[in-house]
């Protein structure tokens, strides 16, 4: 997917925007970048591959050169950003994270006019980050540009642009993800996890609401256009992907998390249906606060019957290579004998997409000597695709194991009944768990219900986006 982090201060402010964007490494894994801006040296920018090496490790020999009172970095899964542009408009960087699904037909309309081109990566795609800039630059002021991006793109676009004289920051249209402003004594920072500017000694200031742009300079927030009235913010960012210690919308990821698993139990203990277990697990990392949550309402025993050797193995999903991903996953898995045999275990984990590594787990589990082996999705069935973010590689929904079942139970007839299947009360719901289960190896398989997800978080339904679960915008 992505994140970025910008800082604008009295003082120099490298050091703020190398660590605060450093601290959004777990949102993407293939492109880092730094762009400032300093009075005596003017604009500065370093784009590294961070495929193989942290961005910590790629950038930490270029901070001697570079300097400023204004700086931006971005964490990208996609394009090489931030990016520097001259225009009519003056110079700026560009950063971007979301999803333009409609970048191609911009792109053909773009050159129906003759004397446009744009620099094409060698996948021979147009960096999203350029395009939005293209656009920008037919107004006459950023804002207004910045405006007509968020309203011809279809998917989602939250941008930050980074001016001799501070940052301008645009959340996407519908909020989809949170954008957030912290201050301290020698200025502001703008930031998509809260957590890391917390850790660098600011204070929580200002949250952009849906489509909101603002432009932040060391004395505060100025805000240049104003939020919309609808939002739909994702909510698997509380469930999978945003980092424990971080705030949206006024709730905590961590708590969220703990309070979900809690839910969980809790509809187990009253259908009656919990099974039988001498530990209740989480699977490493985001599994394991909805497992708290669950172990200490089922009362249950916590246990770790396996930890990830995270010292030199990179994320699981980092490399491109699906087979490289699984091998990855499968040798930072250390079992701990003594909580393994003969035990039965109950696993909680955030998701399950493609269901891959979970077959893997569940294995590698027997094979340790697990007398059963039991699981729990924190989120309910993933049925389609997320067409707004970039958080999943793949745009064939058939790879989600989900789907793949319904194929095998009914055919494309199958998918006319997706709300059925999503649910664990209907007859289709039960036959998508049973087969599920036996394909995973699992004792029995369960899914945390939609309701029980939006309870947890304690948004309205109505400011959630839920698309990957139930399909509705």
């Amino acid at each position: 997917m992505g994140g970025f982090f910008g800082a604008v201060s009295r003082k120099n402010c490298k050091y703020d925007v190398f660590f605060g964007t450093d601290y959004h490494s777990h949102l993407g894994t293939k492109r880092g970048g730094l762009a400032f801006y300093d009075a005596e040296k003017g604009f500065q920018r370093q784009i590294h591959n961070i495929e193989s090496t942290p961005f910590r490790a790629k950038f930490e020999g270029d901070l001697t050169k570079l300097s400023g009172t204004v700086g931006i970095g971005c964490i990208s899964d996609t394009d090489p950003q931030p990016l520097l542009v001259r225009s009519h408009l003056g110079m700026y960087a560009v950063a971007n994270v979301g999803r333009i699904n409609n970048a191609e037909k911009i792109v053909s309309e773009i050159f129906e006019k003759p004397g446009h081109y744009f620099m094409a990566m060698s996948s021979g795609k147009v960096n999203d980050a350029e395009l939005i800039a293209m656009l920008v630059n037919r107004f006459d002021n950023l804002v207004d540009g910045i405006r007509y991006v968020q309203e011809i793109v279809e998917g989602s676009i939250t941008i930050l642009l980074l001016t001799p004289d501070g940052l301008i920051a645009a959340r996407d249209k519908l909020g989809r993800l949170p954008v957030l402003v912290g201050r301290n004594l020698e200025g502001c920072c703008v930031s998509m996890e809260s957590f890391a500017y917390h850790k660098l000694g600011y204070q929580d200031y200002y949250e952009l609401g849906p489509g909101e742009i603002v432009k932040i300079t060391a004395d505060g927030v100025q805000q240049l256009s104003a939020p919309g009235d609808k939002m739909k913010i994702c909510a698997f960012l509380w469930t999978y992907y945003g980092y424990p210690n971080s705030n949206y919308e006024g709730r905590n990821v961590e708590v969220m998390r703990c309070r979900n698993g809690e839910i969980m139990a809790k509809a187990e203990m009253e259908n009656g249906t919990m099974p039988d277990v001498d530990y209740v697990a989480g699977i490493p990392d985001s599994g394991v606060p909805h497992a708290i949550g669950y172990a200490n309402h089922s009362h249950k025993p916590f246990a770790r019957p396996f930890v990830k050797y995270t010292p030199t193995w990179a994320r699981s999903f980092t490399p491109s290579n699906q087979e490289v991903r699984n091998l990855v996953a499968e040798m930072k898995q250390i079992p701990v004998p003594e909580l393994i045999e003969g035990k039965k275990l109950l696993l909680v984990d955030d998701s399950i997409v493609r269901g891959t590594q979970l077959r893997e787990t569940v294995d590698f589990l027997y094979e340790s000597g697990a007398k059963e082996v039991h699981m729990r999705s924190a989120c309910p069935p993933i049925m389609f695709n997320c067409k707004y973010l970039n958080f999943s590689r793949s745009n064939n929904e058939m790879d989600l194991i989900a789907r793949q079942v319904i194929m095998q139970l009914e055919g494309e007839e199958g998918f006319a009944h997706m709300e059925e299947y999503g649910d664990g009360t209907t007859e289709r719901g039960k036959n998508l768990r049973r087969v599920m289960a036996e394909q995973l190896h699992l004792g029995s398989l369960d899914f945390q219900s939609l309701d029980g997800v939006i309870d947890a978080i304690g948004i309205d339904r109505c400011k959630l986006c839920t698309y990957c679960w139930n399909g509705k915008e």
